[in-house]
């Protein structure tokens, strides 16, 4: 009875210490725990650990971060400025041009008045593109599953590192090639499918030579090293335990390569074939060298002709006047804005492809 203080949980070993949490106020010890820790504070606290260091106001993470951000807006801005560029040059020729410069198929800038139009050089340009893709992607997709999944690890990593030096030939060397040794070779593959399948509108006639098929055979050799590089590295990233699973349950190889593998390497697969794409569609010289560098829209691919945006400004810049340079340089616009589409495409595809992916996780 009385006023009796409280022990102390050590107490019962015949200590008398009366518990200083009793001592003084409520929530005083409250304040002792909140000050413990502090540097200079010698006050010893009831809680555990110390207090967090406070962020440096100038420190390597945001300096880091203002560096990215400056990158970024780099880029940005260095888009914006090729497109005001363009845009500027492109106008003056674009009200001087008296026919359409969508639908026109002629190429007549020089010539008093001008007429001039994009829509012969932009089929070109994607038909020649889409036959590359075509013939390259189901070709690098099988090297690249041969090279990852099936081929000796000391005969993949020897015929990957060929590969990788295959898409560092310049073009011109894949243009000269193309236009004085498999010239030859495709016009006759171009008259043998003449011959037994001219029933189909893009196997007419001749004459045969430097045409759209021979273009796109070039554009093919050229794209396939990125895709089946690109492809064979997706692959690889695989994870293991996803290979093993399928195999346990019974699956044979092929069937573990369309159930896990495939799968898992969409994404990669389609950024690979879109940067494919966007190198075929800004291709140069090679078909300067393989096309027949004419102005009409036709889906005979064996015929001797065709033509593309970028291969009309190699052929014809050297010879154009204000108007001229001004018609190209706007004909160069619409291919900015084409590799532009197909890059926002491909980004859209793999976010989504990302998004159905993590959801189904």
């Amino acid at each position: 009875m009385g006023d009796t203080p409280h022990r102390s949980a050590h107490a019962g070993t015949g200590g008398t210490r009366v518990a200083t949490s009793h001592e003084g106020p409520a929530g005083a010890s409250a304040r002792v725990a909140e000050t413990s820790g502090i540097p200079g504070n010698s006050e010893p606290g009831l809680g555990g650990g110390g207090a967090l260091p406070r962020a440096r106001a100038f420190g390597a993470e945001r300096a880091f971060r203002g560096l990215a951000l400056a990158a970024g807006t780099a880029v940005l801005v260095v888009i914006a400025a090729i497109a005001i560029f363009l845009i500027a040059k492109a106008v003056p020729a674009l009200r001087a041009n008296t026919e359409s410069f969508w639908t026109f198929e002629g190429w007549f800038p020089n010539d008093n008045p001008p007429k001039f139009g994009i829509g012969a050089l932009a089929f070109g340009t994607v038909l020649t593109a889409l036959l590359a893709l075509l013939m390259a992607v189901p070709v690098a997709l099988g090297i690249a599953l041969y090279l990852s999944h099936y081929a000796p690890r000391r005969l993949g990593n020897g015929l990957g590192f060929l590969i990788d030096l295959l898409a560092a030939v310049p073009s011109v060397v894949f243009g000269l090639w193309g236009r004085d040794y498999f010239a030859q070779p495709v016009a006759d593959l171009s008259a043998w499918l003449n011959r037994y399948f001219g029933w189909i509108p893009i196997f007419g006639d001749g004459p045969y030579g430097s045409s759209v098929l021979l273009g796109s055979v070039v554009l093919a050799i050229m794209v396939l090293p990125i895709i089946t590089s690109l492809s064979r590295e997706v692959f690889r990233q695989t994870p293991t335990a996803n290979e093993e699973a399928a195999l346990a349950l019974g699956a044979t190889r092929w069937e573990m390569v369309r159930t896990a593998v495939l799968p898992y390497g969409r994404p990669g697969v389609i950024a690979a074939v879109m940067l494919g794409l966007g190198r075929a569609l800004g291709e140069t010289i090679a078909l300067a060298l393989t096309l027949g560098s004419t102005y009409a829209i036709s889906f005979n691919i064996l015929q001797s002709g065709g033509n593309s945006i970028a291969a009309n400004i190699a052929n014809r810049f050297a010879e154009a006047n204000d108007t001229g340079r001004g018609a190209l340089i706007a004909s160069g616009l619409v291919l900015f804005a084409i590799t532009l589409i197909v890059n926002i495409t491909a980004r859209a595809i793999i976010y989504r492809r990302r998004e159905f992916t993590e959801s189904a996780a």
